[in-house]
């Protein structure tokens, strides 16, 4: 398994959050030409008071969101819109973490009309995707980052959520 979900909040269960992180993991590791089976990434479902904390104590903002990751290693592109320096398989087998927040998360699915699986996929393929260096501070990084998430999706069967 590529992807190790510890479920926090039970209702993250009624949508099967396990295979749909293992299932959005993979696909984005397959789009970059990555073999899944070499990699690993730990996945916290939780719940807004949780990811609040959490979002406190990294990023010094005391309020929830949607997903956060935390990245083994720096991958990042050091040249605006470049791609990242994606993972060696073998050497680098931890990928990182993820937390996704289900109280977030519904909100904004029902927010926008999205079905809360399509809404979660999208938010573990965009997490996945910071695992491995790819980041939308800068808007040529964005225009990357998004057009990952736009082709990774329409794999699933996921409309473009921008």
């Amino acid at each position: 398994m590529l992807t190790d979900v510890m479920i926090e909040d039970r209702r993250w269960r009624a949508l099967d959050l396990e295979a749909l992180a293992e299932c959005a993991a993979r696909a984005a590791l397959e789009h970059l030409a990555l073999e899944p089976g070499r990699f690993e990434i730990s996945v916290l479902a939780c719940n807004d008071a949780r990811i609040a904390a959490l979002n406190e104590d990294f990023r010094g903002k005391p309020q929830p969101t949607n997903v956060l990751s935390w990245p083994s290693d720096e991958r990042g592109a050091p040249k605006a819109g470049g791609a990242p320096n994606l993972p060696r398989p073998g050497i680098e087998s931890e990928l990182g973490d993820i937390a996704i927040a289900y109280d977030t998360c519904a909100r904004e699915a029902g927010l926008s009309g999205k079905p809360l699986a399509d809404h979660a996929t999208h938010l573990i393929v965009h997490a996945v995707l910071h695992l491995l260096g790819y980041d939308h501070v800068r808007d040529e990084d964005a225009t990357l980052m998004e057009a990952c998430e736009v082709a990774i999706l329409g794999k699933l069967g996921i409309a473009d959520p921008y």
